[in-house]
């Protein structure tokens, strides 16, 4: 039978009574999508085919080197049970630009802004200036290679693999390193310091079975991630999805400062001060929500998820902040993540190296401006309806979730002209003065929107 993406109970995807065409999904499906792929150390590589024929030699050639998300999620297991390593991933993406240099029509993709292309979505995304990117994502972009692992030495040698397979016909445009960024407690973090990629979608019994919740469930269904591979041999069996790629440059030093300017405006004393940065981001560095603690929790403490806004209308968790911008968590008729289709599975990394302690409190000065950031994927259904809603119609837009809230601190693009006014106790009705929203400290360097298609595809080449 068809495979039901809108099922609404996860995939139980190691079931004996899992159909053939669910299985023939996971044969076919790449890793990385529907659960995460280790990738502590991350190569992605630019490609660009002069020779759609030699390029075609290429794809099919990386198939030695790929492994199914089925083998991944068997690896996934069989590490839970007695760390036994796994394999490196690789994944493959094509851009529009890339379809049409293999001679393949785009008519059947059916997503507007994958057929249009990031460049041509940059004032919908409020995005520099294409002649402001770095150089490599100027050019003409036709796929993307990802390497990763839990260590370097596996990326590197699977790295060399890819590259010996490069036809004299293709070229590398450019390349990013991703490295994972850690604080004392090892828990992932991004370059301002707090944690990161705590909320995502989940899609497998055994992940929701881990992370159970009253007030908010973590499971979506497959719809939100995968979308059929129009040009696979049977698109009802063979899936892929669309991945949006943003290398996404961070000004430490100005988020810092904007930080301690929140805290001065309050009136923030001492450790209470920390709550300006969790203000504007929604958690404490640590993760504790502040949507639940005014203050945050020890370091050992579980990163809560479990929690919704529907008794919050921001006297403690703002509105305005970022973690709330991007997921309002609304559980009313399931949530707007729900009802709008709109949960992305993030599968970003952190990109270049510091001197200095990224989580603890050094003076802003101290900080960096500029050559560290985020290397932002995230995979979609449909980027137009999912990623693009996200930026553009609730990062970057002052007005949502209500009038007067500003833009998204984080990652919200675009000129800042209101004032903000926070709560000036947590839990609190006081209002502070109206209040500057801070700038954007985030700046898109470039990137480009990718189909992952499915290994069967891959194999028909």
């Amino acid at each position: 039978m068809p495979v039901d993406l809108f099922n609404t109970k996860p995939l139980a995807w190691d079931s004996a009574g899992l159909d053939a065409d669910t299985k023939a999904m996971l044969d076919n499906l790449q890793p990385n999508i529907v659960q995460a792929h280790v990738r502590e150390h991350l190569a992605v590589l630019f490609v660009h085919f002069d020779d759609g024929a030699d390029g075609k030699r290429f794809l099919r050639g990386l198939l030695p080197l790929m492994k199914s998300a089925r083998k991944h999620l068997e690896e996934v297991r069989a590490f839970d049970r007695s760390k036994a390593p796994g394999t490196p991933y690789v994944g493959v993406g094509i851009s529009k630009a890339g379809y049409l240099k293999l001679g393949h029509s785009t008519t059947k993709f059916g997503d507007n802004a994958f057929k249009s292309g990031l460049k041509r979505r940059k004032d919908t995304l409020s995005d520099p200036p294409v002649g402001k990117w770095e150089k490599p994502y100027q050019g003409e972009i036709h796929a993307v290679v990802l390497i990763g692992d839990a260590t370097g030495e596996p990326v590197a040698a699977t790295r060399e693999r890819v590259l010996a397979l490069l036809p004299k016909t293709a070229q590398v445009l450019g390349e990013e390193t991703g490295l994972g960024l850690r604080n004392a407690q090892g828990r992932g973090i991004e370059h301002f310091g707090y944690i990161d990629g705590r909320s995502q979608p989940l899609f497998l019994a055994d992940q929701v079975a881990k992370e159970p919740g009253k007030n908010w469930t973590p499971f979506f269904p497959l719809s939100h991630v995968l979308a059929a591979d129009p040009l696979a041999p049977r698109p009802d069996r063979h899936f892929g999805s669309y991945l949006v790629f943003r290398k996404l440059e961070q000004n430490v030093r100005a988020f810092r400062q904007a930080e301690e300017q929140l805290a001065d405006s309050l009136g923030l004393k001492e450790a209470d001060r920390q709550r300006a940065g969790a203000m504007l981001v929604g958690r404490f560095r640590n993760g504790t929500p502040l949507r639940l603690h005014g203050k945050p929790s020890s370091d050992g403490f579980p990163v809560q998820n479990d929690f919704s806004y529907r008794d919050d209308s921001g006297a403690k968790c703002p509105v305005g902040s970022h973690i709330r911008k991007v997921n309002p968590r609304d559980t009313r008729d399931g949530g707007l993540e729900r009802v709008l289709g709109v949960m992305m599975a993030r599968r970003g990394q952190t990109y270049g190296t510091r001197t200095d302690v990224p989580w603890d409190d050094a003076p802003p000065e101290t900080r960096p401006t500029g050559g560290v950031g985020l290397l932002f994927m995230a995979f979609n259904a449909s980027l137009q309806s999912q990623f693009e809603f996200t930026q553009q119609t609730w990062a970057d837009n002052p007005g949502f979730p209500e009038e007067g809230v500003g833009h998204d601190p984080v990652i919200g693009q675009g000129k800042r002209e209101l004032k903000v006014r926070y709560r000036e106790t947590w839990g609190g009705d006081k209002l502070s003065p109206p209040i500057a929203e801070i700038p954007q400290t985030v700046t898109m360097k470039g990137g480009e929107y990718f189909f992952m298609p499915s290994l069967a595809y891959l194999k028909s080449l």
